[in-house]
């Protein structure tokens, strides 16, 4: 096992220098540089200081599944977050977003159907209309979109989104932080 190239892994993905996490760990920079390289082992207190830091239990950091993590999902993997007799569709189309930055969703919305309001949260929002003419509302403005087009906006507006068109619109929607309401 590579104990230098986890190591690093972590440290990038929380946006830390060597110097940082040297000091954050009480270690030095040139010591946490050797065991990135494998040119060192930690004991396991040291090692367990430098996790430590990263918020990862020592069970976490030798866990096989950061290197198992599924990448692709086929529609099997999807999970309807709305009943089938609704006109609003909701599909997520990767499980465990709670678990992630992002919440990526399939909706598809009955012509003439509307979701709740959404309340303002946290975040940003981004929709791709797959296929049909919508209605997004955001605070009293609103804004038609068609097939092929998109929308981006930050999360501190009420919003809601009506099919306006004749057939079903299928619209692929990522928020972030997952917080999407059915």
């Amino acid at each position: 096992m590579k104990i230098g190239e986890r190591l690093k892994r972590l440290r990038m993905v929380n946006s830390l220098t060597q110097e940082e996490l040297a000091s954050r760990a009480d270690l030095t920079k040139g010591y946490i540089s050797q065991l990135e390289n494998d040119a060192t082992s930690p004991s396991i207190a040291t090692l367990k200081d430098i996790i430590d830091v990263f918020g990862v239990s020592m069970q976490e950091f030798f866990s096989d599944v950061a290197d198992d993590e599924n990448v692709a999902f086929g529609k099997d993997a999807r999970v309807q977050a709305t009943h089938d007799d609704e006109g609003i569709k909701v599909e997520l189309l990767v499980p465990g977003a709670q678990n992630r930055e992002m919440d990526p969703v399939l909706v598809t919305l009955e012509p003439g159907e509307e979701m709740d309001e959404q309340p303002v949260h946290e975040g940003e929002e981004f929709g791709y209309v797959l296929s049909g003419r919508i209605q997004l509302k955001l605070d009293e403005k609103t804004h038609t979109i068609k097939k092929e087009e998109c929308f981006y906006f930050t999360s501190d507006k009420k919003h809601t989104v009506k099919n306006i068109g004749k057939t079903a619109a299928k619209i692929l929607w990522v928020v972030t932080p997952p917080t999407f309401y059915y």
